[in-house]
């Protein structure tokens, strides 16, 4: 299979999954000013999490860009990474329905949670594809593959637990932080030796 016929497939899907996305908003009740501010918590949700996927997306696409070739795993973790992804309308709709749920928040932060592992596991089989390749500085993506996930992982990881024990909405709040985290370019913060 071409990388451009993956990377088609993987834009589609992402492309559906944000559109159900705005499906799953529940209709102001009574439809009024009040109504509509009702529900502030869920656009809340909803931007934070349309915005969290449309960062997915422009990272993928940053880093597919530099892609030449890819192999049988590259496609499978390509297709888990879709469906995992597949389960954020849900678990939205979820904290929608039951926005005082602790279990609610906690099954959001884990789809999203699921969705950056393998997010991440992608990411490494792309690279393992391109370890031979000259231009291809080993250490520098080994670097930033740690500065970016691990506090990505760590944060998503503290939300849930807050979620489930203390402060219910810590998990939205940890995918906030971690988007924005994901959205500082760290690569000009590398000071390795190779390639230089």
């Amino acid at each position: 299979m071409s990388k451009d016929r993956l990377e088609a497939f993987m834009d589609a899907v992402l492309a559906i999954i944000m559109t159900i996305l705005v499906l799953e908003l529940p209709k102001p009740d009574p439809m009024t000013i009040e109504g509509v501010l009702a529900l502030g918590d869920t656009y809340v949700c909803y931007i934070l999490s349309f915005f969290w996927l449309g960062v997915m997306w422009v990272n993928l696409h940053n880093e597919w860009h530099q892609i030449e070739i890819i192999n049988k795993r590259v496609v499978w973790l390509g297709v888990i990474l879709l469906f995992v992804t597949s389960w954020i309308p849900y678990s939205m709709s979820v904290v929608v329905t039951y926005p005082t749920s602790k279990l609610a928040m906690v099954l959001y932060g884990m789809s999203v949670l699921l969705v950056t592992i393998a997010n991440l596991l992608l990411s490494v089989s792309l690279y393992r594809c391109h370890v031979d390749i000259e231009t291809c500085d080993s250490k520098k993506h080994a670097w930033i593959m740690r500065v970016k996930y691990i506090p990505d992982i760590t944060i998503k990881i503290i939300g849930i637990i807050l979620s489930a024990t203390i402060y219910q909405p810590a998990a939205i709040i940890a995918v906030l932080v971690a988007m924005v985290w994901m959205l500082i370019p760290v690569d000009g913060w590398y000071k390795g030796t190779a390639n230089k």
